[in-house]
């Protein structure tokens, strides 16, 4: 397959994304031949650590290859789209719980799926160029592929910033918020990535170690405490909209781009999993009673036609920030029966 590269390299197992002119977004069939290549490389002696990175300088990752996704939701199969998020939920939580270590190094823009198939890994790594965020609610989903947990254990109430406004962490933001673990410089990774292959050690990481450029969100943290601390969206909307700062016309303009119902059952899949201590597995089950019902109840199919399809980039979604109607949001959550994610 030309748009991924998998092999044995030395002691180590190699997935390289190879779509650079499509930011790497990630197609079903790169989803399934992670998989299958991570579940051989667990019991596979010769291999002591894997290592996932891409070709490129723009992206890791920018997210998944959504094209068919919305023809088949034109279609009404909205069968595809489950199988394709649940067995892209599968692989996420067959990451997050690899037994060897799992490196990922993520350099630009590393979105939506790309998150899913690095910042669940044992040893996330970013650069001077990366640039991490969850940007589902502006294409009528949810922060998913396991996002909504690490956003749930995110300082305060960064959480709900982020999955709200998809704004873009740089390094040290990302490890604030916990969606990495280390910086390392970008031009040191072609020689530690040569080592971590002859040896086997995830220890050579510690050699490269550094610190990372100043961020923005510690200081910005106080004000996002305020605006989302109640965890409701319209009442988030009118606090910021009777707030004449900077960072409250910033905030309020980065929201009125996203689904009004995305927005708020982030806010309750976030808040759900921070006051119930839930695990990654119960987020990726909650992501997916959203995503399962997204094509055919939610704004997914209105949101790619604005973003990707005509690229008018007005969306026509169904409900305004001020009124989403409880009973939606438990629609879209609601247990799905015989549908359920089983991991």
């Amino acid at each position: 397959m030309n748009d991924i590269h998998i092999r044995m390299t030395g002691r180590a197992g190699r997935i390289t994304l190879q779509r650079p002119d499509a930011l790497n977004a990630m197609t079903y069939e790169m989803c399934t031949a992670i998989e299958a290549a991570l579940i051989d490389w667990q019991t596979n002696d010769a291999v002591d650590l894997v290592i996932i990175d891409a070709l490129g300088t723009r992206a890791f990752c920018a997210g998944g290859d959504i094209a068919d996704l919305y023809q088949s939701g034109l279609d009404k199969n909205y069968a595809f789209g489950q199988k394709f998020w649940a067995d892209e939920y599968r692989l996420n939580a067959l990451i997050a719980g690899y037994p060897k270590p799992f490196i990922a190094l993520m350099q630009g823009f590393t979105m939506g799926g790309g998150v899913g198939i690095s910042c669940h890994g044992s040893h996330r790594i970013v650069g001077e160029t990366s640039q991490i965020a969850m940007p589902e609610c502006g294409i009528g989903l949810v922060p998913d592929v396991g996002g909504s947990y690490i956003l749930s254990r995110a300082p305060g109430y960064l959480g709900e910033y982020l999955g709200l406004t998809a704004d873009r962490m740089g390094p040290r933001d990302a490890i604030l918020v916990g969606f990495a673990d280390h910086f390392i410089p970008q031009d040191h990774w072609a020689r530690m990535t040569a080592e971590l292959e002859k040896t086997g050690d995830h220890n050579v990481l510690n050699t490269y170690i550094d610190e990372a450029p100043a961020g923005t969100l510690a200081d910005a943290l106080p004000m996002i405490n305020t605006a989302f601390k109640s965890g409701d969206l319209s009442t988030i909307a009118s606090d910021l909209s009777h707030d004449d700062s900077a960072f409250a016309e910033k905030t309020l303009k980065a929201m009125r781009r996203n689904s009004p119902l995305s927005m708020a059952c982030a806010l309750k899949i976030i808040g759900h999993l921070r006051n119930s201590s839930g695990d990654l597995k119960s987020a990726l089950r909650y992501e997916y009673r959203f995503t399962a019902r997204a094509m055919e109840f939610g704004d997914f199919l209105e949101g790619i036609r604005a973003a990707i399809i005509d690229k008018d980039r007005t969306p026509n979604w169904q409900h305004n920030m001020n009124s989403v109607p409880s009973t939606d949001i438990e629609h879209m959550l609601g247990p799905l029966g015989a549908l359920e994610l089983h991991l």
